[in-house]
């Protein structure tokens, strides 16, 4: 993407829903950037000007700020739009575009699941205790082993594995999986 980190545009996005002007060009100027870069790499096969879609888009942003979840991640939401303005514009011009999805999907996963997935996960550790917290983060985020979460602990591992049980059986259970 356009380096546009999901916070920071999630936070101009709040404050420009809140009323400032200057937050809300500096969103839309955001948002076309990163539309424009996503437009370019999926209408060159379709004959279409990229910057239809990222007009389009905007547009709709406007008309429909109203639907995202200020608790959300802000480009998932931005792009599921732009991927609706571009089947539009391709319906419009009577195009049916065949590529491979094995061309695309790596591309569209990576993309749109990136910021939601460290989202998720945010989420999901918010439910636990700090301590739980640390020793699943310091695991299953961080990749570290048993034994070098419990020395970056202070820890014994016993202790560790516990924390580590019922930290991923709470997010389990919270997340109805348990």
């Amino acid at each position: 993407m356009n380096g546009a980190d999901d916070g920071d545009l999630a936070r101009l996005f709040r404050t420009a829903l809140g009323g400032d002007e200057k937050a809300y060009g500096d969103f839309l100027h955001e948002a076309a950037a990163l539309v424009r870069v996503w437009a370019r790499r999926r209408i060159a096969f379709a004959g279409l000007d990229p910057e239809d879609i990222v007009q389009e888009t905007l547009m709709a942003v406007h008309v429909k700020r109203h639907t995202w979840r200020s608790d959300c991640p802000v480009k998932p939401w931005l792009y599921a739009i732009a991927r609706h303005k571009l089947v539009d514009a391709l319906r419009r011009h009577g195009r049916h575009a065949l590529i491979e999805l094995s061309e695309v999907e790596n591309e569209i996963a990576t993309e749109e699941t990136e910021t939601a997935r460290d989202w998720e996960i945010g989420r999901a550790l918010e439910t636990l205790t700090p301590g739980q917290r640390s020793v699943v983060t310091a695991i299953s985020v961080e990749g570290r082993t048993i034994a070098e979460a419990a020395r970056s602990l202070r820890m014994n591992e016993a202790a560790v594995r516990v924390a580590l049980h019922r930290g991923l059986a709470a997010i389990a259970r919270r997340f109805g999986r348990g």
